[in-house]
Protein backbone atom coordinates (compact mmCIF):
# COMPACT_ATOMS: atom_id res chain seq x y z
CA UNK A 1 0.00 0.00 0.00
CA UNK A 2 1.59 3.28 -1.11
CA UNK A 3 -1.10 5.67 0.11
CA UNK A 4 -2.03 6.70 -3.40
CA UNK A 5 -5.64 7.50 -4.30
CA UNK A 6 -6.74 7.52 -7.93
CA UNK A 7 -8.66 10.78 -7.95
CA UNK A 8 -8.91 10.44 -11.75
CA UNK A 9 -9.21 6.80 -12.74
CA UNK A 10 -8.08 5.93 -16.23
CA UNK A 11 -10.35 4.04 -18.58
CA UNK A 12 -8.89 2.44 -21.68
CA UNK A 13 -10.00 5.33 -23.90
CA UNK A 14 -8.49 7.98 -21.66
CA UNK A 15 -5.25 5.98 -21.53
CA UNK A 16 -5.18 5.90 -25.34
CA UNK A 17 -5.86 9.65 -25.50
CA UNK A 18 -3.05 10.29 -23.03
CA UNK A 19 -0.65 8.07 -24.97
CA UNK A 20 -1.46 9.85 -28.23
CA UNK A 21 -1.04 13.27 -26.62
CA UNK A 22 2.31 12.26 -25.14
CA UNK A 23 3.51 10.81 -28.43
CA UNK A 24 2.55 13.97 -30.32
CA UNK A 25 4.22 16.06 -27.63
CA UNK A 26 7.42 14.01 -27.80
CA UNK A 27 7.58 14.58 -31.55
CA UNK A 28 6.96 18.31 -31.05
CA UNK A 29 9.90 18.46 -28.65
CA UNK A 30 12.34 16.12 -30.39
CA UNK A 31 11.88 16.97 -34.06
CA UNK A 32 15.20 18.91 -34.22
CA UNK A 33 16.96 15.63 -33.44
CA UNK A 34 14.81 13.54 -35.78
CA UNK A 35 14.40 15.72 -38.87
CA UNK A 36 16.89 17.46 -41.11
CA UNK A 37 15.78 21.07 -41.31
CA UNK A 38 17.57 24.30 -42.24
CA UNK A 39 19.01 26.28 -39.34
CA UNK A 40 17.31 29.48 -40.49
CA UNK A 41 13.76 28.13 -40.21
CA UNK A 42 10.96 30.12 -38.71
CA UNK A 43 10.98 28.09 -35.53
CA UNK A 44 7.92 27.24 -33.53
CA UNK A 45 6.24 30.59 -34.07
CA UNK A 46 3.68 28.86 -36.31
CA UNK A 47 3.54 25.28 -35.07
CA UNK A 48 3.42 25.95 -31.33
CA UNK A 49 -0.15 27.29 -31.52
CA UNK A 50 -1.05 24.09 -33.39
CA UNK A 51 0.35 22.01 -30.53
CA UNK A 52 -1.63 24.20 -28.14
CA UNK A 53 -4.83 23.58 -30.11
CA UNK A 54 -4.16 19.82 -30.02
CA UNK A 55 -3.09 19.57 -26.38
CA UNK A 56 -5.92 21.39 -24.66
CA UNK A 57 -8.80 19.53 -26.34
CA UNK A 58 -7.10 16.22 -25.54
CA UNK A 59 -6.88 17.17 -21.88
CA UNK A 60 -10.48 18.31 -21.85
CA UNK A 61 -11.55 15.08 -23.56
CA UNK A 62 -9.68 13.05 -20.96
CA UNK A 63 -11.53 14.83 -18.16
CA UNK A 64 -14.91 14.61 -19.90
CA UNK A 65 -14.41 10.92 -20.69
CA UNK A 66 -13.63 10.23 -17.06
CA UNK A 67 -16.68 12.21 -15.91
CA UNK A 68 -18.92 10.26 -18.26
CA UNK A 69 -17.60 6.95 -16.93
CA UNK A 70 -17.64 8.00 -13.29
CA UNK A 71 -13.87 8.27 -13.19
CA UNK A 72 -13.82 11.77 -11.71
CA UNK A 73 -16.33 13.41 -9.42
CA UNK A 74 -17.00 16.92 -8.16
CA UNK A 75 -14.65 16.44 -5.21
CA UNK A 76 -11.75 15.56 -7.52
CA UNK A 77 -12.55 18.56 -9.72
CA UNK A 78 -12.62 20.81 -6.67
CA UNK A 79 -9.25 19.45 -5.52
CA UNK A 80 -7.84 19.98 -9.01
CA UNK A 81 -9.00 23.59 -8.96
CA UNK A 82 -7.58 24.29 -5.50
CA UNK A 83 -4.16 22.77 -6.23
CA UNK A 84 -3.97 24.47 -9.64
CA UNK A 85 -4.67 27.82 -7.99
CA UNK A 86 -2.05 27.22 -5.29
CA UNK A 87 0.54 26.14 -7.85
CA UNK A 88 -0.22 29.15 -10.05
CA UNK A 89 0.14 31.46 -7.05
CA UNK A 90 3.45 29.89 -6.02
CA UNK A 91 5.09 30.22 -9.41
CA UNK A 92 5.42 34.02 -9.56
CA UNK A 93 7.06 34.06 -6.10
CA UNK A 94 10.32 32.74 -7.48
CA UNK A 95 10.14 32.64 -11.27
CA UNK A 96 12.75 34.84 -12.89
CA UNK A 97 15.00 34.93 -9.82
CA UNK A 98 18.10 32.82 -10.48
CA UNK A 99 15.98 29.83 -11.48
CA UNK A 100 14.01 29.56 -8.22
CA UNK A 101 10.78 27.72 -9.01
CA UNK A 102 8.28 26.74 -6.32
CA UNK A 103 5.67 24.90 -8.36
CA UNK A 104 7.14 21.47 -9.00
CA UNK A 105 7.31 20.16 -5.46
CA UNK A 106 3.53 20.54 -4.99
CA UNK A 107 2.82 19.05 -8.42
CA UNK A 108 4.98 16.02 -7.64
CA UNK A 109 3.50 15.45 -4.19
CA UNK A 110 -0.06 15.77 -5.52
CA UNK A 111 0.69 13.37 -8.37
CA UNK A 112 2.13 10.93 -5.86
CA UNK A 113 -0.98 10.99 -3.66
CA UNK A 114 -3.79 11.37 -6.21
CA UNK A 115 -2.39 9.24 -9.02
CA UNK A 116 -0.90 9.66 -12.51
CA UNK A 117 -4.11 10.87 -14.19
CA UNK A 118 -4.56 13.64 -11.66
CA UNK A 119 -0.88 14.55 -11.89
CA UNK A 120 -1.01 14.80 -15.67
CA UNK A 121 -4.03 17.12 -15.71
CA UNK A 122 -2.71 19.15 -12.76
CA UNK A 123 0.56 19.85 -14.58
CA UNK A 124 -1.23 21.46 -17.51
CA UNK A 125 -3.84 23.35 -15.52
CA UNK A 126 -1.22 24.75 -13.13
CA UNK A 127 1.05 26.04 -15.91
CA UNK A 128 -1.90 27.42 -17.86
CA UNK A 129 -3.30 29.23 -14.81
CA UNK A 130 0.10 30.65 -13.89
CA UNK A 131 0.60 31.90 -17.47
CA UNK A 132 -2.71 33.75 -17.32
CA UNK A 133 -1.77 35.15 -13.92
CA UNK A 134 1.66 36.41 -14.97
CA UNK A 135 0.99 37.26 -18.61
CA UNK A 136 3.27 34.43 -19.70
CA UNK A 137 1.15 33.27 -22.63
CA UNK A 138 3.32 32.65 -25.67
CA UNK A 139 4.55 29.97 -28.07
CA UNK A 140 6.44 28.33 -25.20
CA UNK A 141 3.31 27.73 -23.10
CA UNK A 142 2.05 24.48 -24.72
CA UNK A 143 5.51 22.98 -24.31
CA UNK A 144 5.66 24.03 -20.66
CA UNK A 145 2.20 22.57 -20.05
CA UNK A 146 3.03 19.22 -21.60
CA UNK A 147 6.40 18.96 -19.86
CA UNK A 148 4.78 19.76 -16.49
CA UNK A 149 2.08 17.17 -17.21
CA UNK A 150 4.74 14.53 -17.73
CA UNK A 151 6.28 15.52 -14.40
CA UNK A 152 2.96 14.98 -12.59
CA UNK A 153 2.31 11.76 -14.49
CA UNK A 154 5.71 10.33 -13.56
CA UNK A 155 5.18 11.17 -9.89
CA UNK A 156 1.98 9.14 -9.91
CA UNK A 157 3.76 6.14 -11.44
CA UNK A 158 6.57 5.91 -8.88
CA UNK A 159 6.87 2.58 -7.01
CA UNK A 160 5.03 1.95 -3.71
CA UNK A 161 7.37 2.79 -0.84
CA UNK A 162 6.63 4.69 2.35
CA UNK A 163 8.40 6.49 5.16
CA UNK A 164 11.87 7.93 4.80
CA UNK A 165 12.53 5.99 1.59
CA UNK A 166 9.50 7.57 -0.04
CA UNK A 167 10.76 11.08 0.72
CA UNK A 168 14.22 10.22 -0.62
CA UNK A 169 12.69 8.72 -3.75
CA UNK A 170 10.53 11.81 -4.29
CA UNK A 171 13.54 14.07 -3.74
CA UNK A 172 15.54 12.14 -6.34
CA UNK A 173 12.66 12.24 -8.81
CA UNK A 174 12.21 15.96 -8.18
CA UNK A 175 15.86 16.65 -9.01
CA UNK A 176 15.58 14.61 -12.22
CA UNK A 177 12.29 16.27 -13.23
CA UNK A 178 13.62 19.79 -12.63
CA UNK A 179 16.66 19.17 -14.82
CA UNK A 180 14.66 17.31 -17.49
CA UNK A 181 12.13 20.15 -17.67
CA UNK A 182 14.89 22.65 -18.40
CA UNK A 183 16.43 20.35 -21.01
CA UNK A 184 13.10 19.90 -22.81
CA UNK A 185 12.41 23.62 -22.81
CA UNK A 186 15.84 24.20 -24.36
CA UNK A 187 15.17 21.60 -27.02
CA UNK A 188 12.09 23.26 -28.47
CA UNK A 189 13.76 26.58 -29.35
CA UNK A 190 17.50 25.75 -29.47
CA UNK A 191 17.75 25.39 -33.30
CA UNK A 192 16.68 29.00 -33.78
CA UNK A 193 18.48 31.05 -31.13
CA UNK A 194 22.01 30.74 -32.51
CA UNK A 195 23.64 30.99 -35.89
CA UNK A 196 25.30 28.03 -37.53
CA UNK A 197 28.87 29.10 -36.82
CA UNK A 198 29.40 27.92 -33.23
CA UNK A 199 30.14 24.58 -31.61
CA UNK A 200 26.82 24.64 -29.74
CA UNK A 201 24.61 25.60 -32.68
CA UNK A 202 22.12 23.26 -34.28
CA UNK A 203 23.76 21.41 -37.15
CA UNK A 204 21.38 20.95 -40.10
CA UNK A 205 21.71 17.45 -41.45
CA UNK A 206 23.74 16.32 -38.46
CA UNK A 207 23.28 12.98 -36.77
CA UNK A 208 21.18 12.56 -33.63
CA UNK A 209 24.33 11.95 -31.58
CA UNK A 210 26.09 15.07 -32.83
CA UNK A 211 23.14 17.39 -32.36
CA UNK A 212 22.40 15.90 -28.95
CA UNK A 213 26.01 16.59 -27.95
CA UNK A 214 25.67 20.18 -29.15
CA UNK A 215 22.39 20.57 -27.25
CA UNK A 216 24.02 19.34 -24.05
CA UNK A 217 26.84 21.85 -24.51
CA UNK A 218 24.29 24.61 -25.15
CA UNK A 219 22.39 23.68 -21.98
CA UNK A 220 25.59 23.68 -19.93
CA UNK A 221 26.54 27.10 -21.29
CA UNK A 222 23.17 28.78 -20.88
CA UNK A 223 20.51 27.34 -18.57
CA UNK A 224 22.18 24.67 -16.46
CA UNK A 225 22.75 27.07 -13.56
CA UNK A 226 19.04 27.96 -13.49
CA UNK A 227 18.03 24.31 -13.78
CA UNK A 228 20.27 23.32 -10.89
CA UNK A 229 18.81 26.08 -8.70
CA UNK A 230 15.31 24.88 -9.65
CA UNK A 231 16.29 21.34 -8.66
CA UNK A 232 17.85 22.44 -5.35
CA UNK A 233 14.82 24.60 -4.47
CA UNK A 234 12.25 21.89 -5.09
CA UNK A 235 14.31 19.08 -3.57
CA UNK A 236 14.73 21.17 -0.42
CA UNK A 237 10.97 21.76 -0.25
CA UNK A 238 10.28 18.04 -0.69
CA UNK A 239 12.72 17.13 2.08
CA UNK A 240 11.49 19.81 4.48
CA UNK A 241 7.77 19.97 3.76
CA UNK A 242 7.17 16.68 1.97
CA UNK A 243 6.14 14.56 4.98
CA UNK A 244 3.67 17.16 6.25
CA UNK A 245 2.21 17.92 2.81
CA UNK A 246 1.86 14.22 1.98
CA UNK A 247 0.05 13.65 5.28
CA UNK A 248 -2.38 16.51 4.59
CA UNK A 249 -3.05 15.39 1.02
CA UNK A 250 -3.57 11.76 2.07
CA UNK A 251 -5.90 12.78 4.87
CA UNK A 252 -7.86 14.88 2.40
CA UNK A 253 -8.01 11.95 -0.03
CA UNK A 254 -9.32 9.62 2.66
CA UNK A 255 -12.03 12.04 3.74
CA UNK A 256 -12.99 12.90 0.17
CA UNK A 257 -13.35 9.22 -0.81
CA UNK A 258 -13.04 10.08 -4.50
CA UNK A 259 -15.45 8.23 -6.73
CA UNK A 260 -17.72 7.01 -3.91
CA UNK A 261 -21.30 8.17 -3.77
CA UNK A 262 -22.58 9.66 -0.49
CA UNK A 263 -24.97 7.50 1.48
CA UNK A 264 -28.50 8.88 1.10
CA UNK A 265 -30.41 9.77 4.24
CA UNK A 266 -33.15 7.30 3.35
CA UNK A 267 -30.60 4.46 3.49
CA UNK A 268 -29.90 5.03 7.19
CA UNK A 269 -31.78 2.46 9.28
CA UNK A 270 -34.09 3.86 11.97
CA UNK A 271 -32.76 3.56 15.47
CA UNK A 272 -29.15 3.11 14.34
CA UNK A 273 -26.84 5.83 15.62
CA UNK A 274 -24.41 7.06 12.98
CA UNK A 275 -20.92 7.89 14.21
CA UNK A 276 -19.38 10.83 12.41
CA UNK A 277 -15.69 11.44 12.68
CA UNK A 278 -15.12 15.09 13.52
CA UNK A 279 -13.10 17.12 11.04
Amino acid sequence: MNGRTSAIRFSSRSAVALALASFAGAIAFAWPLLLRVPADGVGHATDAPVVFVILLPVLVLVVLAEISTGGIDSKALAMLGVLSAIGAALRPLGAGTAGIELTFFLLILAGRVFGPGFGFVLGSTTLFASALLTGGVGPWLPFQMLAASWVGLGAGLLPPVRGRWEILMLAGYTAFAALAFGFLMNLWFWPFVLGDDSAISYLPGGSIEENLHRLLLYSLATSMGWDIVRAITNVSLVLLLGPAVLAVLRRTARRAAFGSAPTPVSAVKPGVQQHVTPV
